[in-house]
């Protein structure tokens, strides 16, 4: 009988412990894969711990309040019928071997590259080398490549996948000359030359949604599929209180109500989460990017750009995922949009809805990339 070790994920390259705030589950419950089992705060963000298997929390090794190295044992989940001395067993085996990764080991996976592409600086993240179509994945307005820290290892399972900072963001270089959602575009389209991608799926998120239509309208031939989330350039309608607080936000206190906004649970942004853009926004350059592409998209409280009437027609297939309580753009834009366009609304989730319900977007990503192979 299976017996299954629940451990401490690992979100993103950078982490290397967390904290246990607390079960969702209690010993003896029945969980089916998806089901979240306890709740754990990173130095990012705090999310549940899903359980990839089927069967009956037997125990719960970590307690609340418990700081913890990736990978460390958690709980395990098992049969009913599996013996409490097996398990026991298999926990002090476990428990025996494990031991924590060290800080800057060499097997701490991929990292992030820079090049210089079109003139400026563009640092980006590749994982995974299968031979399925690749994937790049591009950030909205304000963020960076780890907003996919949730989706990005499990999307290059079976597939090269690419994330990238847009000019302007995060540790690319900020110098624009307009900021329009073309300038963007267009570096999209230099990064796909520079890596030497023929062919790949757009997975865009908000600001990233409008920009990979962008491409897809001004390179066709580049883009085997849209994956649009939560997305710009369908509708007119966003939170253009948000748009003009985040920009002009300056310190942690002024800008945490604004990515509380982000999130159905706004228990899910930590401290650092916000201190980490603090910094970002205080980097030279920043403040007149985020003005000028703000400016562009966004002018006059609603979006310039509304791709809506074409999505269908713009990628040979198009992917719309939406969180139900989306407090920035209203997902009433994923609703009459062309037949042929494939439309997921997530309940009770907002804005990120691919970090907060992470495992649920990652499978209709997946599903949907290998049904166009």
């Amino acid at each position: 009988m299976p017996i299954h070790m629940i451990t401490m994920p690992k979100w993103g390259l950078s982490m290397e412990q967390g904290q246990v705030n607390g079960w969702l589950k209690s010993l003896g419950d029945k969980v089916t894969k998806g089901d979240e089992l306890l709740d754990v705060e990173s130095d990012k963000i705090a999310s549940g711990v899903e359980c990839a298997f089927e069967g009956v929390l037997r125990r719960q090794i970590a307690q609340e309040g418990d700081t913890l190295p990736v990978g460390a044992l958690l709980g395990v989940v098992a049969d009913a019928e599996a013996a409490d001395a097996d398990i026991d067993a298999a926990v002090a085996e476990f428990q025996r071997d494990f031991v924590p990764a060290k800080a800057g080991d060499a097997d701490s996976g991929p990292q992030p590259e820079k090049s210089q592409i079109g003139g400026r600086t563009v640092r980006y993240l590749k994982q995974g080398e299968g031979e399925g179509m690749p994937v790049v994945l591009i950030h909205g307005f304000g963020g960076d490549l780890n907003n996919w820290l949730f989706n990005h290892t499990d999307l290059a399972a079976e597939r090269t996948v690419w994330a990238l900072d847009l000019p302007g963001h995060g540790e690319s270089g900020k110098a624009l000359e307009s900021g329009s959602l073309d300038e963007l575009a267009q570096s999209v389209i230099a990064f796909l030359d520079a890596q030497k991608i023929d062919r790949a799926h757009l997975v865009g998120h908000s600001l990233g949604g409008a920009v990979a239509m962008a491409v897809a309208e001004q390179a066709p031939g580049r883009v085997a599929s849209l994956s649009l989330i939560s997305s710009a350039g369908l509708g007119s309608e966003i939170d253009s209180a948000y748009i003009e607080g985040f920009v002009a936000a300056a310190n942690r206190n002024a800008l945490k109500p604004h990515v509380m906004k982000l999130f159905a649970d706004p228990a899910l942004v930590t401290r650092q989460l916000v201190e980490d853009l603090v910094k970002y926004k205080r980097l030279e350059g920043v403040q007149a990017a985020l003005g000028k592409i703000a400016g562009q998209a966004f002018e006059g409280g609603a979006q310039r750009r509304v791709f809506r009437e074409r999505v269908g027609s713009l990628a040979p297939r198009a992917l719309v995922i939406w969180g139900e309580t989306d407090q920035i753009i209203p997902a009433r834009h994923a609703q009459g949009l062309p037949p042929q366009v494939r439309v997921e609304v997530i309940a009770g989730k907002g804005h990120m809805v691919q970090m907060e319900a992470a495992q649920e977007v990652n499978r209709l990503l997946k599903a949907f990339f290998d049904e166009g192979a």
